[in-house]
């Protein structure tokens, strides 16, 4: 039970998300798969209502008080950045840009990511968070994919990008 607490634990963590949850649960724990997967996706989606809503406030907020301001600013940076690249794909692609953009995993993607730049273009909620779910969805199916098919040689693959 203490080893499920901790991979939910660290799909909630930013820049790690299910990325590093599923393979720390299949390759390391070796725990089974499908509650392994679950648990991961489930714990990743926790927090993307509170980022849609408090997150950008807080950020805001905090970007010019003396201990915080650096780390506020620099996740208003990639916030815009990613806001940015969503919006290049313009109205009509933008919430498919945004599934893409989550479920594709690479460092500084994913739901944390994808749901402070879906917050900074005043994206519909609702829209936001399916286009969300199903990127973590994505991107879970690639991690466990890459567990399964590559095995550790997949962790050394993920890290050196």
């Amino acid at each position: 039970m203490k080893k499920y607490l901790i991979i939910f634990l660290i799909s909630m963590v930013p820049l790690i998300e299910l990325r590093g949850s599923i393979p720390m649960a299949v390759l390391v724990y070796k725990l089974p798969i499908v509650p392994s997967c679950i648990i991961s996706v489930v714990g990743n989606l926790l927090p993307v209502p509170f980022i849609f809503f408090f997150a950008r406030k807080v950020l805001e907020w905090g970007q010019d008080k003396k201990l915080i301001g650096g780390f506020c600013r620099w996740c208003i940076n990639k916030g815009v950045k990613g806001s940015d690249k969503l919006q290049k794909k313009g109205n009509a692609g933008l919430y498919i840009a945004l599934l893409l953009f989550v479920g594709i995993p690479l460092p500084g993607t994913g739901a944390w990511t994808g749901t402070l730049a879906a917050s900074f273009l005043n994206m519909d909620f609702k829209k936001s968070i399916i286009a969300v779910m199903a990127g973590v969805l994505l991107a879970g199916a690639i991690m466990l994919a890459g567990c399964l098919i590559f095995g550790v040689a997949f962790l050394d693959l993920f890290h050196s990008v």
